[in-house]
């Protein structure tokens, strides 16, 4: 890996594992050097404003189908060239990306995170450290009947059905056996300190290092 590369990190899990959390405390903890910066994978799902909304209501967003990967890979490849990119972001209300999108310009660190950050060959490539966050099924779907119910007003009904014919069988089909390409696999995410703290003294230190190479 050359030393002016920006060292890229990768975080997978399922829905509602805390690899979300995990990616947050990370750039709150690394803020202050301006040297940091997240690309969510939700932000990359498929443009559907051709359909109408009924139509992408009935997409299977956990399917590796639903994201656009090209468009992923092409704008984590620039960001590592030193480019400044114009990344989509997505609303979740009308199940389609936003008319927003945002200026990532480029940082020595890129965080990575998503159901499947690690899924892809072509973008696991470009990752230096590759973690999985592993947090038992009935925690993760307790968390995401709560997320759902209370940020995007939906049904217990409806989360129960999508979770059972869509989000259970894709995690089992394409997402857990990523966990094999991971470096780091960390057990219930954000209340796993001690993996945590490890990582804040890894990043620190590829910062430090970066700095000594600048003077």
């Amino acid at each position: 890996m050359s030393r002016n590369k920006p060292v890229v990190i990768g975080i997978a899990g399922g829905t509602c594992s805390g690899k979300s959390s995990i990616a947050g405390i990370l750039i709150d903890e690394f803020r202050y050097t301006n040297s940091i910066n997240i690309i969510r994978e939700d932000d990359y799902y498929k443009d559907q404003s051709h359909l109408p909304m009924e139509e992408r209501a009935k997409t299977n967003y956990d399917h590796p189908l639903a994201f656009d990967f090209d468009l992923m890979t092409d704008h984590i490849q620039r960001l590592i060239a030193g480019e400044t990119i114009e990344k989509p972001t997505y609303d979740y209300t009308v199940h389609n990306r936003s008319d927003v999108t945002e200026i990532v310009h480029p940082s020595d660190v890129i965080i990575i995170e998503g159901l499947f950050a690690l899924y892809r060959d072509e973008i696991r490539k470009l990752e230096d450290i590759k973690i999985f966050v592993d947090t038992p099924a009935d925690i993760r779907f307790i968390r995401r009947l709560k997320r759902d119910v209370k940020e995007r007003a939906r049904t217990i009904e409806s989360i129960t059905e999508q979770y059972l014919n869509t989000v259970k069988p894709m995690h089992d089909q394409f997402l857990e056996p990523t966990k094999q390409y991971a470096d780091i696999i960390i057990p219930q995410g954000k209340s796993n300190t001690v993996a945590i703290d490890l990582l804040k003294v890894k990043i620190n230190s590829i910062l430090n290092e970066k700095n000594d190479i600048m003077l």
